[in-house]
């Protein structure tokens, strides 16, 4: 069975220091590294936020305050600080990643009017990031999934993975959630689990 990793969105601004910083955020990457070092991946899938600067998920977009919740093209969207902005350092993978084996690069987010938790696609389910053909051309069958953020884009990820088909792994010390509420975390892992992702130890 051919199997992809998909690292979702080890960013700068994602990890300590940076706009959006996930807690604990750096703690994940060894253990990535030695997934990468440890298994044969056909593919190695990195997916990057790349926003615009105008992007309408920033709350200063909006003249919004940072978590407050508006409508945005008729879904809910929460309202983040300026994040990931393109050809920012912000937006660089974490320098710690090990990028040795990566076969494919997924941008998303780049359309300032939707924004794009999921590799597969953006939150509206109007436009496809292309990663599902890729990985069918590939004959990828089993995607396993680490990265940031859990409750968010992880999750997002998860759930496209599996509605398109794939077995689908979560690894649970890959990853780490921003919990704006502190449940948000674990609700995300019995979601994921109700929907067919197995999650590893």
């Amino acid at each position: 069975m051919k199997k992809a990793l998909i690292i979702v969105d080890v960013q700068n601004d994602f990890c300590e220091g940076g706009a959006l910083a996930v807690p604990g955020a750096a703690q994940i990457i060894p253990y990535i590294n030695l997934l990468l070092k440890d298994n044969q991946y056909e593919q190695v899938v990195l997916t990057q936020d790349w926003h615009p600067a105008n992007h309408k998920s920033f709350a200063s977009t909006n003249n919004r305050k940072v978590g407050e919740k508006i409508s945005l093209n008729g879904i809910p969207q929460f309202m983040w600080p300026d994040h990931c902005v393109q050809d920012t350092h912000g937006a660089d993978f974490h320098p710690d990643l090990d990028r040795t084996k990566v076969t494919h690069i997924i941008q998303k987010g780049k359309n300032p009017e939707f924004d794009s938790y999921s590799a597969f696609q953006d939150n509206n389910h109007f436009m496809k990031t292309g990663l599902e053909d890729f990985l069918k051309y590939h004959d990828i069958q089993l995607v396993e999934i680490a990265g940031l953020a859990l409750d968010y884009c992880v999750k997002a990820t998860c759930l496209d993975a599996v509605q398109a088909g794939f077995i689908t792994c979560l690894h649970f010390h890959g990853t780490k959630a921003v919990n704006v509420k502190p449940e948000n975390g674990r609700d995300a892992i019995y979601e994921m689990l109700e929907s067919g992702v197995t999650v590893l130890g």
